[in-house]
């Protein structure tokens, strides 16, 4: 061998050994964990550039409480695992064919709900990024916001809200549905055991349409959410803060997500033309859906004070909040509330009370013909000999898709109204 081969093979043989002298300091460490110098396992490294990284009140993942302690090895934070598991829920599914303005439209690019809790969690994390928020724990809090909503949107909720009042339950809302799917009946009834910000920020999402700026009312223990939830279930008229500035961030980005939206929507439905949006909305917001978007998010970036935990706040300018204002006034005559719109509500109401009425009825005398879905048949819940006949029927309607709802009113004999 010349002197250049044995040169080299001398130099490759150096290299072996200091690799291996640094692979044996690795594992030295490694199985010392009390080492000075000591290498953090992945979870610990996040965490601790999570403290470095994020705003002195932002929420920290290591910070994540749940009900049921959990010894588990892995990498994955709390948030991020309780996003996880929340996209792999049936009820996370079932979004897919959920309304969430228009129903019975045979057209692809309306929006349906799954599209719009994406929207919110994209939003929510951009706003989060920019104000050093936790981004895991917005994102949770968007992706599961809307799970509880019933098939047909909110006119879905007035009729399964009427009839549980009729039947001695307290009233239907989604925001307190949404947690009882992921808290209690997914999972055969051991539910998704997530985190209380994230469950508290699903519950707190609703009643975004008069605020402009939000602060958190902290909360330390399932006691204090179970409270809280009990007392937004005894008056829906009362009103929530979020217990975290993550869960004020997607409360926001709701209506930041839909506004928009639900616009462009109505135009490709012939509802609206584009000419008829406000002026002034349109020379502060924009008149496009991505406009409107860029230009709220900027302003609540911008506006929003993350300093102190008794002064941090989440809002808008009060110039934006204005124009944001009329915008919602303008969707609610021209979109929400339009003749159009509520043209098939009637039949859909229908067959929301017969359908009641049917599964009550079946549960009473052969409960068998309700094991298409686990979610009545299969739940084994601690307590399940309080779970009502009433009960299982409000969950089972509240859990299906809009086409499963129809298939269903149509297999009993309901009149059911056609796609345009």
């Amino acid at each position: 061998m010349g002197e250049c081969g044995f040169s080299e093979c001398a130099l490759f043989c150096q290299s072996v050994a200091i690799f291996n002298r640094h692979i044996n300091m690795y594992i030295n460490k490694m199985t010392d964990r009390n080492l000075p110098g000591i290498l953090l396992t992945p979870l610990e490294e996040l965490n601790k550039k999570e403290t470095l990284r994020l705003a002195p009140v932002a929420t920290l993942s290591a910070a994540g409480i749940r009900r049921l302690p959990e010894e588990r090895e892995g990498y994955r934070q709390q948030f991020a695992l309780d996003a996880d598991r929340i996209l792999h829920s049936r009820a996370y599914s079932r979004y897919i064919d959920k309304t969430q303005v228009f129903s019975l439209v045979a057209n692809d690019h309306i929006t349906h709900r799954v599209l719009h809790v994406q929207l919110v969690a994209r939003i929510a994390r951009t706003i989060g990024r920019f104000l050093q928020l936790n981004e895991d724990l917005t994102e949770a809090i968007a992706l599961g916001h809307d799970i509880g909503h019933p098939p047909f949107g909110h006119d879905g909720e007035k009729f399964l809200s009427d009839l549980c009042l009729e039947h001695g339950l307290p009233p239907f809302q989604h925001n307190i549905q949404s947690i009882r799917f992921l808290d209690k009946l997914e999972r055969k009834g051991r539910g998704w055991n997530l985190t209380l910000q994230v469950l508290d920020g699903i519950l707190c999402h609703d009643g975004e349409v008069d605020s402009r700026r939000l602060s958190p009312q902290p909360i330390r223990s399932f006691a204090d959410f179970d409270d809280k939830l009990q007392a937004k279930e005894a008056d829906p008229a009362l009103v929530l803060m979020p217990a975290t500035l993550e869960g004020c961030v997607v409360r926001l980005a709701d209506t930041v997500a839909y506004i928009g939206r639900d616009i462009e929507d109505a135009i490709i439905l012939g509802m609206i033309e584009r000419t008829e949006i406000p002026e002034t909305c349109c020379d502060l917001l924009g008149n496009t859906n991505g406009t409107i978007v860029y230009n709220l998010v900027t302003d609540l970036i911008t506006t929003s004070r993350i300093d102190k935990k008794d002064t941090s706040f989440i809002g808008f300018s009060e110039k934006i909040a204005g124009a944001l204002a009329e915008l919602k006034t303008f969707n609610y005559a021209r979109i929400y509330l339009a003749p159009r719109t509520k043209a098939k509500t009637p039949m859909i109401g229908d067959c929301y009370r017969r359908l009641y009425e049917h599964y009550l009825a079946c549960l009473e005398q052969a409960p068998t013909v309700l094991r298409e879905i686990d979610l009545m048949t299969n739940v084994n819940l601690p307590d399940l000999q309080n779970y009502s006949s009433e009960e299982k029927v409000r969950d089972f309607i509240a859990g299906m898709t809009d086409d499963f709802f129809l298939s269903q009113a149509k297999s009993i004999g309901c009149s059911i109204p056609e796609k345009e």
